[in-house]
């Protein structure tokens, strides 16, 4: 077990939320996950879908319990089902009354020799993060806009 924790990749996850109607985690989302599986991109080690009642109360169903995610059944052979009951609690409490969610947890498998190298040259991940996409659209925005607006002169000086 050591030996495959050393070759793992850094590991992250996601929670994406929906109107409990619209949940549809086939078609274009099933298709985007198993390519970049089949890639080799990410290895998949956990798929869960909550859903939470008006009330509070929530229920959390693996892969074999969701017949839309019949697509994704070719992932199961690599599932860690690493989720723990307190983490889908923890989970649980980000997410809307009335609505269904998904908690992917995924293995960045690209980075995987990568990160085995640092960890056999005596390196430690000592901090991560992640940059949303909302901040570095804004970022782009501003500089376009400062690029596009004409100079202005101080003439009373």
């Amino acid at each position: 077990m050591s030996d495959e924790i050393d070759e793992l990749g850094p590991v992250d996850y996601l929670v994406v939320e929906f109107p409990a109607d619209r949940a549809d985690f086939s078609g274009a989302m099933a298709e985007q996950l198993l390519a970049l599986a089949d890639a080799g991109t990410i290895r998949v080690l956990d798929l869960i879908v909550l859903r939470k009642d008006s009330d509070g109360g929530v229920e959390a169903y693996e892969m074999d319990d969701i017949p839309e995610l019949d697509e994704l059944r070719g992932l199961e052979a690599d599932l860690a089902e690493l989720l723990a009951e307190e983490d889908v609690e923890n989970l649980a409490a980000a997410i809307d009354p009335g609505s269904t969610a998904a908690v992917l947890v995924w293995e960045n498998a690209w980075a995987a020799p990568f990160a085995s190298s640092i960890r056999h040259s005596g390196g430690q991940l000592v901090a991560t993060g992640r940059i949303p996409i909302q901040a570095l659209a804004a970022q782009f925005e501003a500089e376009n806009d400062s690029q596009t607006e004409p100079a202005t002169t101080d003439e009373g000086a």
